[in-house]
């Protein structure tokens, strides 16, 4: 078991701890329910055939049908997908939506792929879990290195198989799929939501208001350009190409012109900003003085290698799982306060819920009334997190599996337990 699928079961455990649950309970999070590993054969574009190894677990469907993305990834493996799928099956219980958890991902580096050769690969992907995914079983989205384009393609590649349009079997498309509006940065609004409604109880009302970001991707980018307009200043962000930093604040918009023109925010201190931006090293990213540090990339970044010199107040996940469970007790010791992913970064499923739901019903939202009934669900959870961690004197994260074990476990007592077929 990896490291990091074994800290991901040790939150459960914990959470436990402090509620009461059936041991039965404990026993079915603690395995997942379906996984299906395949190799998928693709032409490539000079007609030699590629394999790729891809997986899709669904981890549980007691509150109803899994839902969560399919990444491309080269470093992508099984364990990772089932560990992505476990965080997926809490971070759905904790937004109280009528889903489990599951994850896909497919070992590529779609960098190295053709646009054709991607579509293919897409597609295939399809054609390997077509017994697997569905619109009442379960839902695929986005996640690293996939997007709308990607979605568009695989629930096309649906449609075809059972011959008949089925918008709602994968969300995160393209508007004209049947994609929700407000969809595109709803993992960073949900964030800055839930960052708003716990400004004072995190200490952070009356702060400088330095913000680190790492991941200058689809949420990165977002987090930065809405915390930028609502008066932080952005001191620090990275991406694959690198870290630039300037105390006295970066553009966001300027950063993403950079990115665009020279492929990572590393070219805003080539010449973009005049020479005022200095760059550096991850880990010196992490060292800086800022209120607030926002990891957006991908899992175990912060470790119990790092964690000790970061000096935040604050950490944002709006990653999965960005801190590793022995860097999560170094923090916890520090003082530091991490608003977990499970609560920071569900407003991405969130919104793909809602579009689950525009799909199913075949009446579409406006962007306006999206956010409407998205801040009122992630203010509500953030609340009820904040309270139960003071009221069981909890870190906000295992208040977070607590809320979400016991909302679960209320699901899979309600199926039957022990207690019920038992006298």
């Amino acid at each position: 078991m990896s490291d990091t699928l074994a800290g991901a079961l040790s939150q459960l455990k914990k959470a436990a701890s402090y509620t009461d649950v059936p041991d039965e309970v404990l026993e079915a999070l603690s395995f997942p329910k379906e996984v299906l590993t395949a190799r998928i054969s693709v032409r490539m574009d000079n007609g030699a055939r590629r394999s790729f190894e891809a997986w899709r677990c669904r981890y549980d469907d007691t509150r109803g049908p899994t839902k969560g993305g399919i990444r491309f990834h080269p470093d992508a493996n099984l364990e990772e997908v089932v560990t992505l799928a476990f965080w997926m099956t809490f971070k759905c219980a904790v937004a109280n939506l009528p889903y489990g958890g599951g994850k896909g991902a497919i070992r590529v580096d779609p960098s190295k792929l053709s646009r054709r050769e991607l579509e293919r690969l897409s597609r295939a992907y399809v054609h390997a879990f077509a017994s697997m995914i569905g619109p009442d079983r379960d839902i695929p989205a986005p996640d690293v290195y996939t997007n709308a384009m990607v979605m568009g393609w695989m629930a096309d590649e649906y449609s075809s198989l059972v011959g008949y349009p089925c918008p709602a079997v994968i969300t995160g498309k393209p508007i004209p799929l049947g994609g929700s509006l407000g969809r595109d940065g709803a993992t960073a609004k949900g964030g800055f939501y839930v960052l708003n409604n716990l400004l004072a109880e995190v200490g952070l009302e009356n702060c400088e208001r330095r913000a680190v970001v790492q991941g200058f991707g689809n949420a990165g980018a977002t987090i930065a350009a809405m915390l930028h307009q609502d008066g932080w200043k952005i001191i620090a962000v990275s991406d694959t190409g690198g870290c630039v930093h300037d105390g006295c604040g970066l553009d966001p918009q300027k950063l993403a012109e950079a990115k665009k023109e020279h492929g990572s925010v590393i070219g805003y201190a080539k010449g973009v900003s005049g020479g005022k931006v200095t760059t550096m090293e991850r880990d010196e990213m992490f060292a800086l003085e800022c209120d607030l540090l926002v990891p957006a990339a991908l899992e175990d970044q912060i470790t119990k290698d790092n964690a000790g010199a970061i000096n935040a107040s604050v950490i944002m996940e709006l990653a999965n799982g960005p801190v590793t469970a022995e860097a999560d007790k170094v923090l916890e010791e520090k003082g530091v306060t991490v608003i977990p992913d499970i609560l920071a970064n569900a407003g991405g499923v969130t919104v793909s819920y809602f579009e689950w739901v525009q799909n199913r019903q075949g009446f579409y939202w406006t962007e306006e009334e999206v956010q409407h009934k998205l801040r009122p669900i992630m203010d509500r959870e953030s609340a009820a997190i904040w309270r139960l961690s003071q009221k069981k004197s909890i870190t906000l994260r295992t208040a977070a599996y607590v809320l979400g074990l016991e909302r679960i476990a209320e699901a899979i007592q309600a199926h039957g337990t022990q207690n019920y077929f038992c006298p």
